[in-house]
């Protein structure tokens, strides 16, 4: 058994040591949580609800990030890098705007390795941080998605989609995603799942996609704006 008492690293260490790093990790409690690579589903499923994020905010003064933004929860001391990250007018910690504090929506693609820390502790972490209000969970391996969407009294409300063309609501910001446009090119999609014909029951609740020829899907509607002033 080691006798060697561990080594804990002050925040501004951990910054230090993340800066020159070739991978990335988390900090949390003094310690640094090597993140295990992505794999391509993952990678898949987090690009393309950026993307989606991304087309429905380029007005507004939303903006969307991928993997490499790091958010720090100030009230826990957590650091972190969401799969995708929304933030509204945002704020960050210093001046080089590598580190965010005011996240508005978060998005994590679920895995078998990350899932229980992804909707247990991790959750309850990000709860805790004042212009966080919807928390998407997007499965890898199922058409299983789910959002989180906090109350005015603080309570937090599932809502959750199990279909290709079913839409969901992201009220913080305005916008909604589409099931199948996240699970697009994903081993779900590539095993023969499609979108719904347009004019079917689902094809009409997706509203807004349209299929074309060779696989392209086109997205309408307006931009999107948040539907409440956030602080």
């Amino acid at each position: 058994m080691s006798t060697n008492p561990k080594t804990f690293l002050t925040p501004e260490q951990y910054l230090e040591i993340e800066r020159k790093a070739e991978f990335r990790s988390e900090y949390y409690q003094g310690e640094m949580f090597a993140m295990a690579g992505a794999d391509r589903d993952h990678n898949l499923i987090a690009g393309n609800t950026f993307y989606q994020l991304r087309h429905q905010l380029r007005q507004g003064p939303c903006e969307v990030y991928q993997t490499d933004m790091r958010v720090k929860v100030n009230a826990t001391g957590l650091y972190t890098y969401p799969d995708v990250v929304v933030a509204c007018s945002p704020q960050f910690l210093d001046e080089q705007e590598h580190t965010l504090l005011n996240p508005t929506l978060i998005v994590e693609v679920l895995s078998p390795s990350t899932e229980a820390y992804d909707r247990g502790l991790k959750f309850k972490l990000y709860r805790s941080i004042e212009s966080f209000q919807d928390y998407l969970l997007v499965a890898s391996e199922s058409i299983d998605v789910e959002l989180h969407t906090r109350q005015p009294d603080g309570r937090w409300i599932l809502t959750s989609a199990d279909r290709l063309g079913d839409v969901l609501d992201l009220p913080s910001i305005g916008c909604r995603a589409i099931v199948g446009r996240s699970l697009r090119k994903s081993r779900i999609w590539r095993t023969g799942t499609r979108f719904p014909a347009p004019g079917s029951p689902m094809g009409r609740q997706a509203g807004d996609v349209r299929l074309r020829p060779h696989g392209k899907v086109v997205m309408r509607g307006r931009p999107c704006r948040p539907t409440r002033r956030l602080s």
